[in-house]
């Protein structure tokens, strides 16, 4: 299933007296300066952040971001015209490339002995290909038909891959069947798990995949964006923890530190043109919700989430860097460039 029919699934009811006008149009001064986020997590909002010539250098979705080794901030967008677009931190431009990604929507980087990669999820190739950060291609990891769960390439439909730290490689199929593809670094299948469906160990939409080593050991953390839950796994495909976040659409996990960050793409029962980020500490409890409601506890469970300010339209991925300031990507949000959250 892909986006625009969750979209068309979504309730458009008011929640919390907050009421969604899905004709407001994306001003990109209203909320320029102001400071917005919960606790320790503050940040000051700059709209103006990597805008460019939309002439010369358009983007269409702006699906990912990551920071590489150099200290630059890529972003992802599936227009055809500059797939990858490469900033400073102070939102200049350094340079673009690729062409040839009509549905790039999941961006990874792993260093691999001293050198950044990308793993690019390219969701109408039904693949996902494996670049130098300069943009050359080196491996295509295609759908598993040697498998008994695909029988026709166009099922497999990568959103997010996750590296382990061997080299294996962990491709979320969020828009496909919702199965997570395991290969080796040589692109050998090694496992296949999850799948669609609302048991504990499958998913309805599994968007976002990343791998967990706060605790010393690796594991994974998926994406359950319809339901509101982040499930993790043992690197060989079994649950291990159920991380419900009520109200909260969320895209894939980004870990900093001790803490991981989420896109949260729509909010309350799901409403368009509400999203806002979610911040969960050490414990995977929310402790900061810029552009949402504070996060509040009752009897240990989370309560439900939802925007308070339209800072956002659909945020869909979020990149920490060094300093501590963010870097939101949004689909489907009147073509615009991506918002930077200076930490205050």
């Amino acid at each position: 299933m892909i986006r625009r029919q969750f979209l068309n699934s979504l309730s458009s009811v008011a929640i919390a007296g907050i009421g969604f006008n899905n004709s407001m149009p994306f001003n990109l001064n209203t909320y320029q300066d102001i400071i917005i986020g919960h606790n320790d997590f503050r940040y000051k909002v700059d709209m103006h952040w990597g805008k460019l010539d939309n002439q010369k250098f358009p983007v269409n979705d702006c699906h990912e971001m990551v920071q590489d080794s150099k200290g630059r901030i890529l972003l992802l967008t599936n227009h055809t015209k500059n797939n990858i677009i490469v900033y400073d931190r102070s939102g200049q431009l350094i340079e673009v490339w690729g062409t040839e990604f009509p549905g790039a929507h999941g961006l990874t980087l792993n260093i691999e002995n001293g050198k950044d990669f990308l793993y690019i999820a390219d969701n109408r190739r039904n693949e996902v290909i494996k670049t130098t950060i300069e943009g050359q291609i080196i491996q295509i990891f295609k759908c598993p038909l040697d498998s008994e769960f695909y029988v026709d390439a166009k099922d497999f439909v990568p959103t997010e891959t996750a590296v382990a730290s061997n080299g294996d490689v962990y491709i979320a199929d969020g828009y496909g069947r919702q199965f997570i593809v395991h290969y080796n670094a040589q692109g050998d299948l090694l496992n296949i798990f999850g799948g669609k469906g609302e048991n504990d160990n499958q998913f309805n939409n599994a968007h976002g995949i990343c791998i967990d080593k706060r605790n010393g050991k690796e594991s994974l953390l998926i994406t359950a964006r319809m339901q509101n839950k982040l499930k993790r796994f043992s690197l060989d495909g079994h649950l291990l923890e159920i991380i419900d976040l009520p109200g909260a659409f969320i895209c894939r996990p980004v870990i900093k530190g001790n803490h991981i960050y989420l896109a949260t793409i729509w909010s309350g029962q799901g409403e368009p043109n509400s999203g806002f980020i979610s911040i969960l500490d050490k414990e995977n409890k929310m402790i900061s919700a810029p552009g949402g409601n504070t996060p509040t506890y009752k009897n240990g469970r989370l309560q439900p989430m939802y925007q308070t300010l339209k800072i956002f339209k659909h945020p869909h991925d979020v990149c920490v860097d060094d300093e501590g300031s963010l870097y939101v990507a949004q689909w489907n949000a009147g073509q615009s460039y991506p918002i930077k959250l200076i930490r205050v």
